[in-house]
C-alpha cells in the first residue's frame, strides 16, 4: 500500500509519524532537515539501520528495492519518504544548467518510477510519501489544493491519480488535523473508512483501520 500525505510547511506532515515504531520504520530524510520531535536521533539512525538522509531518487529507489526484497530487512513495514519534493526539487537544481525539455522528461520518468516501483512492493510493507502541498485559484477565486510538483509533466501525470490514500495536513483552530475526504483538494481515502471529513494528525490510526482495505 502506498500513501500520500500532503500539506504546506508546518502543517504537521512530519510529526503525524511520530509514533510509528522505529524498530519497523526506515526513514529517508529527503530534506535532510532531521524529524520533528525531540529525541528523534536515538531511534533514527544509520547504526540502527532504519534511517537515511539523501535527495536522490536513485538512492532511495535502491533504499525501497533492498528493503523490499532482503530478507534482513523484513522486519521493516512502513518506509518513509520525506519529502518527495525535496528529490524533485535537488534534481532539477543539480541540471540548471541544462536547456531543453528532456531534463523535465527525465525528472517526471524517475518521480514515476519511485511511485510505481512502490506499488509493487510485498503486501507488508507500506510506503509513505510525504509532499509539500500547492493551493491554486482561478479567476472566480475557486481554490483548489494538490501536491506540489516541479514541472508540466508532472501536472499532467497527476501524481494523487497513483495513489490510493491522500491526506491533507492543515490546521483546525488549535490543532492539526488530517483531511480526508476531497474539500476543494485531492484528499481521498477507501469508501467507508472513515466517517469524519477530518481525523487527528496520527497515521497510526489510519494503518490500522486501512488494514481492512
Amino acid at each position: 500500500m502506498i500513501i500520500a500525505i500532503m500539506g504546506e510547511s508546518g502543517s504537521g506532515k512530519t510529526t503525524s509519524l511520530r509514533n510509528l515504531d522505529p524498530n519497523t520504520t526506515f526513514y529517508v530524510d529527503a530534506d535532510k532537515k532531521g524529524l520533528s520531535w525531540k529525541g528523534w536521533r536515538s531511534n533514527y539512525n544509520r547504526e540502527n539501520e532504519n534511517y537515511w538522509a539523501t535527495d536522490s531518487v536513485e538512492v532511495t529507489l535502491g533504499l525501497l528495492t533492498k528493503i523490499n526484497t532482503t530478507e534482513k530487512f523484513k522486519r521493516i513495514k512502513t518506509f518513509v519518504i520525506d519529502t518527495i519534493n525535496g528529490l524533485m526539487v535537488a534534481d532539477e537544481m543539480r541540471r540548471s544548467r541544462e536547456k531543453g525539455y528532456d531534463k523535465w522528461v527525465d525528472l517526471a520518468a524517475s518521480v514515476y518510477s519511485l511511485i510505481d516501483y512502490a506499488l509493487t512492493c510485498r503486501p507488508d510493507l507500506t510506503v509513505i510519501f510525504v509532499a509539500h502541498s500547492q493551493t491554486d485559484r482561478d479567476d472566480t477565486g475557486f481554490a483548489f489544493t494538490r501536491i506540489k510538483t516541479s514541472g508540466r509533466k508532472l501536472d499532467k501525470i497527476v501524481l494523487e491519480s497513483k495513489f490510493p490514500v491522500v491526506l491533507y495536513c492543515k490546521s483546525n483552530g488549535n490543532e492539526h488535523v488530517f483531511e480526508v475526504h476531497a474539500n476543494n483538494s485531492t484528499a481521498k481515502t477507501p469508501m467507508g473508512a472513515f466517517e469524519q471529513d477530518t481525523i487527528p494528525n496520527d497515521i497510526i490510526p489510519v494503518l490500522e483501520t486501512l488494514k481492512d482495505y
